[in-house]
C-alpha cells in the first residue's frame, strides 16, 4: 500500500516540474521504508536521476574501491552497501541501510544527502546544485506538497489516501489540537481535505476509520482531523 502510495505521489509532484521536490523525496521514501522497508527506486529510477536525488556511477568510482577491489568485483546482485552488527548494543534498525550506497551490478548508486554522497562531493565527483544537500523537510510539508499539485490535477483519492492516513502518521502521534492548528501545513492540508471532499472519496477498506470509530477512540484530535464532513470551517 505504501510504496504504490509513494510512488503516485513521486509521479505527480514530477508531471507539476518544481524544483523543491529534491527536498520533498527524501522524506517520502523515509516514510514509505519506515512502514513496509522495502526498497522501490527502480521502479522510477530514471525519474529519481532526472530529479538529482540519486546519483549513479560506474561502481570502480566508488572512493574505497581500491583497497576493497576484490569485494566489489565479486557482487552479482543487488546489495546495500552499511553493514550492520545486530547484536551490538547501540543496534536501532535499518533505518540507515542505504548511507553507504547500493549497487546494482555493475553501477553504483548514492542518494543526495547519504554519507556516501557527501564523500562523492568531497572527492570532487559532484559539484555545483549536486553537491547541495537536500533541504530538511517535515513529512507534512511533503505531503502538502502532494496534495497541492493532486489539486490541481483533479486528483481526489490522492488526497484521500494521504489526509486518511491522520495526524498520528503525518505529524505527531501524540499532537494535540492545538498543535496541530499551529502548524500552517495542517491548515493547509485541511482546507485541501475540505475543499474537495476528500473524506467522502472511496478508499481500501481499513484505510480510513468510521465516523463510530472515530468516536470510539476518544481522542479530540482525531476527531477534529477526520470531521471535516459537513463542516464549514477548517479552524
Amino acid at each position: 500500500m505504501f510504496d504504490d502510495l509513494v510512488w503516485e505521489s513521486v509521479r505527480m509532484l514530477d508531471a507539476h516540474d518544481d524544483d523543491r521536490m529534491r527536498d520533498w523525496l527524501p522524506e517520502l521514501f523515509a516514510f514509505q521504508r519506515q512502514h513496509d522497508g522495502s526498497i522501490t527506486y527502480f521502479r522510477g529510477i530514471d525519474l529519481l536521476l532526472r530529479r538529482r536525488f540519486v546519483y549513479r556511477f560506474p561502481i570502480d568510482q566508488h572512493p574505497d574501491h581500491p583497497q576493497r577491489r576484490e569485494f566489489f568485483d565479486a557482487l552479482t546482485e543487488f546489495t546495500t552497501l552499511r553493514t550492520f552488527d545486530e547484536d551490538a548494543e547501540d543496534f536501532d534498525g535499518y533505518d540507515t541501510e542505504l548511507e553507504d550506497g547500493y549497487v546494482d551490478p555493475p553501477l553504483l548508486y548514492c542518494d543526495a544527502g547519504t554519507d556516501l554522497w557527501r564523500r562523492m562531493v568531497d572527492a570532487g565527483r559532484l559539484a555545483g546544485a549536486d553537491a547541495v544537500a537536500p533541504r530538511p523537510v517535515a513529512l507534512i510539508d511533503a505531503v502538502l506538497a502532494v496534495a497541492t499539485a493532486a489539486e490541481r490535477a483533479g486528483d481526489r483519492e490522492l488526497i484521500a489516501l494521504w489526509y486518511t492516513l491522520g495526524s498520528g502518521m503525518l505529524v505527531d502521534l501524540a499532537a494535540t489540537v492545538e498543535e496541530l492548528r499551529a502548524i500552517p501545513a495542517v491548515l493547509q492540508l485541511r482546507e485541501i481535505a475540505l475543499r474537495t471532499d476528500a473524506l467522502s472519496v472511496p478508499v481500501p477498506p481499513g484505510h480510513r476509520p468510521s465516523d463510530e470509530e472515530v468516536e470510539a477512540m476518544d481522542d479530540e484530535s482525531a476527531s477534529w482531523w477526520y470531521g471535516l464532513s459537513g463542516t464549514t470551517t477548517t479552524t
